[in-house]
């Protein structure tokens, strides 16, 4: 039985997620104890914010090593926003901070030469090209609309795990996939059917 495990670690669009999740009619719950993790089949790792404030909150509360080893049980993992921040390597945010190293790929800010002038941070709806028809983006179209708000982007290591790029001034990564563990640097939660339907892949295929 497919249960999905919110991590609710203190920032997080909950009320977002809540609502698309209960649309789908999915069963979750918002989970509060790393203790509970096991007891879950799928794990969303929201996120807003600073990324050392997510991590810092995210070790007190033992998260990050509870996630590592559901990761490592083949349980999937999907991190939005900053969750999706948070599975690198580290971020160079507020000085260097390390991440949960699931993903070989580093944090960085845009800069305003990057962007051309364009304004940080990057808000509202944009257009992603996924790199492929399969897992969270089964049955979509070549070129679709997510709703974005950030200042930072990730930067892959290893071009095989681009799951999608968008551009904003330079041509950067908006979702990324390795085995069970994804990330989506939109926010599925916000950007209506086609969130809906992410979200639903995410379940259904992952």
């Amino acid at each position: 039985m497919k249960r999905i495990a919110v991590v609710n670690y203190g920032i997080g669009n909950l009320k977002s997620i809540s609502n698309a999740l209960s649309h789908l009619e999915q069963d979750f719950s918002f989970v509060e104890s790393q203790e509970n993790l096991s007891e879950y089949s799928h794990i969303i790792l929201p996120g807003v914010g600073s990324y050392k404030v997510g991590m810092n909150l995210l070790r007190r509360k033992k998260f990050d090593s509870a996630i590592l080893a559901e990761v490592n049980k083949g349980k999937p993992l999907l991190g939005i926003c900053l969750g999706m921040q948070m599975l690198a390597n580290r971020s160079s945010e507020d000085g260097e901070t390390k991440g949960l190293a699931l993903i070989n790929a580093e944090v960085d800010i845009f800069s305003k030469n990057e962007v051309g002038g364009l304004k940080i941070p990057h808000v509202g709806f944009d257009t992603i090209r996924p790199i492929s028809k399969t897992g969270i983006f089964a049955g979509f179209k070549d070129q679709v609309d997510f709703y974005f708000t950030h200042s930072y982007r990730v930067l892959c290591s290893n071009k095989s795990e681009i799951a999608s790029e968008s551009t904003y001034g330079i041509k950067y990564v908006s979702a990324f996939c390795k085995d069970n563990i994804i990330g989506t640097q939109f926010h599925p939660e916000k950007s209506q059917k086609n969130g809906l339907r992410l979200l639903k892949n995410f379940t259904n295929y992952c």
